[in-house]
């Protein structure tokens, strides 16, 4: 049985999996291929993720969304909340003659089982799920039957409240009611380690007790409500601002920590799922609270994991089975279209060359196979450089046009994190905070002495772990900086002719695709 699953609305992915298998063939994202961030699903994702399957799949399964945005408003298919046995919705559709079976559940149910499906936890095993995102704030049980319980709401909205806060400091937002810009709760995440985790002072309670137990942010508050507040406008960077940031991160973490320490007393697993499982602060912190035996969060818990949810939620309502196996490269495959070789140098791929040239403070593109899944480079499309200059962090923010109080995080070899991190565990898909214990690596390390490491393994990604050995050879240190190959403001790169613009558009030095090294000629002076 072959199902495809379709993500509607912001973040649009297409999943495939073979349910006789259990496996998830691929999961294409919109974004991707340099489409910008976010993006709907579009006809070019669509005829490139149907192109892969040989036969018209077995089951078409789509994502509950609405049809404006606002989660109570007119619903597509299963609409999106709900998570009880008839929430879905199940009948027949006509694809080019054929029947097939349609199946679509909730927006909701699609992060639950996302992170369920794509947990290491053996089928039978009960877990905890917290779904944390723009809308939904809430904790869940999963039994060994997969009947599934809601243990309660803890907050609405937490994501959209983060993504408010940046903008009532941000002078350059100026959208209306009901719009946020989805790339702001990661800056916040960055600008929370320029603040000071202290007892919250007057203003900043009264804003922490205003917003926090708001109903909605979208559809109830502007900006402009909140235009005689001290922190209206203030600058992103100022340091009353980001004291600010801090203590509502703080306070948003110990609202929902003090309901897990509450509810979820039998040590089961926590599945954390939901774009609030991309704050690695917070996951490091659910990881420390020991309630649980393990935490899992899946390299895709925003919405671009979701249309691999609601596929694995078709599965287990035709075959009983909500468990896949996976790999993080299983997005779109590279598209080699032909460049101008003009004021390149070209040689056969050496790792010992790469490493050389990473050490001579080159900064250089690193393109092998698939695409990763989810939004964070892990070595199929990143850049890489030196971990050790500030200046080297300085560069890769102008080259990526981002913020410079953003932070560049790094990948390290598996078996030396401990070395260079307070991290006694893998985080092969870069969503945990770590302590930085190498003052050598400048490059890398916050402005808090934290750092969003990725750890590789040979098994994990030869290419790169070679890069890394190769290095380490070289330098004495298994750690280089890691940030995603994208231009500003779209998915990663996906074919050669963008890598090569980029490149020279932004000041690579270099770039790496499959078994070819590229080096850019210096131009002359004039």
């Amino acid at each position: 049985m072959r199902i495809i699953s379709l993500k509607p609305g912001h973040d649009g992915t297409i999943a495939a999996l073979d349910a006789s298998a259990g496996e998830l063939l691929y999961s294409y994202e919109s974004e991707k291929d340099s489409f910008p961030r976010y993006s709907p699903i579009n006809p070019t994702t669509i005829l490139d993720a149907v192109g892969r399957l040989d036969a018209i799949p077995d089951v078409i399964a789509i994502g509950g969304w609405t049809k404006t945005g606002f989660t109570s408003d007119s619903p597509v298919a299963a609409g999106y909340k709900g998570i009880s046995q008839g929430s879905e919705v199940v009948g027949e559709k006509t694809i080019f003659g054929k029947k097939v079976h349609f199946y679509s559940s909730t927006h909701e149910r699609s992060h639950l089982w996302a992170s369920y499906g794509m947990s290491p936890f053996p089928a039978g095993m009960p877990c905890y799920a917290l779904i944390w995102e723009g809308a939904l704030g809430d904790f869940y049980e999963i039994d060994e039957h997969l009947q599934v319980v809601h243990l309660g709401q803890v907050m609405t909205t937490p994501g959209n409240k983060y993504a408010f806060l940046y903008a009532l400091a941000d002078s350059k937002f100026t959208l209306p009611k009901g719009q946020l810009r989805d790339e702001d709760p990661g800056k916040l995440m960055a600008l929370c380690a320029y603040g000071q985790s202290r007892t919250p002072d007057l203003d900043e309670k009264s804003l922490i007790d205003f917003l926090l137990p708001r109903h909605s942010i979208l559809r109830s508050l502007s900006k402009d409500d909140l235009r005689d507040s001290p922190y209206y406008n203030i600058g992103v960077t100022h340091q009353k601002f980001t004291n600010l940031a801090k203590r509502v991160s703080d306070a948003i973490f110990h609202s929902f920590h003090t309901f897990a320490k509450k509810k979820l007393t039998k040590g089961f697993p926590l599945l954390i799922a939901g774009g609030c499982g991309l704050n690695c602060e917070w996951n490091r912190r659910w990881v420390e609270t020991n309630l649980f035996s393990d935490v899992f969060i899946p390299p895709c818990p925003n919405d671009a994991g979701s249309a691999i949810g609601t596929a694995v939620d078709a599965m287990r309502h035709f075959t009983g089975n909500a468990k896949i196996k996976w790999n993080v490269y299983s997005g779109q495959p590279f598209e080699l279209d032909q460049i101008d070789l003009t004021g390149l140098e070209v040689y056969p791929l050496d790792y010992g060359q790469v490493a050389s040239a990473l050490l001579n403070n080159k900064v250089i593109g690193w393109i092998q196979g698939n695409c990763e899944i989810g939004p964070r480079a892990l070595g199929n499309r990143s850049i890489l450089a030196a971990p050790f200059s500030k200046a080297t962090h300085e560069r890769l923010n102008r080259i990526k046009n981002r913020e410079s109080f953003r932070p560049i995080a790094p990948v390290c070899l598996e078996e030396d994190v401990s070395l260079h991190f307070d991290l006694a565990r893998p985080s092969p898909y870069m969503l945990l905070f770590q302590k930085v214990l190498d003052s050598r690596l400048e490059a890398i390390t916050h402005v808090d002495g934290t750092a969003r490491a990725q750890t590789v393994s040979r098994a994990q990604n030869p290419g790169l772990f070679q890069v890394l050995t190769s290095f380490k050879a070289k330098s004495g240190v298994g750690v280089l900086c890691n940030t995603s190959l994208n231009f500003n403001g779209t998915g990663f790169i996906n074919r050669a002719s963008d890598v090569l613009t980029y490149a020279r558009a932004a000041g690579l030095d270099g770039f790496a695709i499959n078994d070819t090294f590229y080096l850019l000629k210096p131009t002359p002076c004039t």
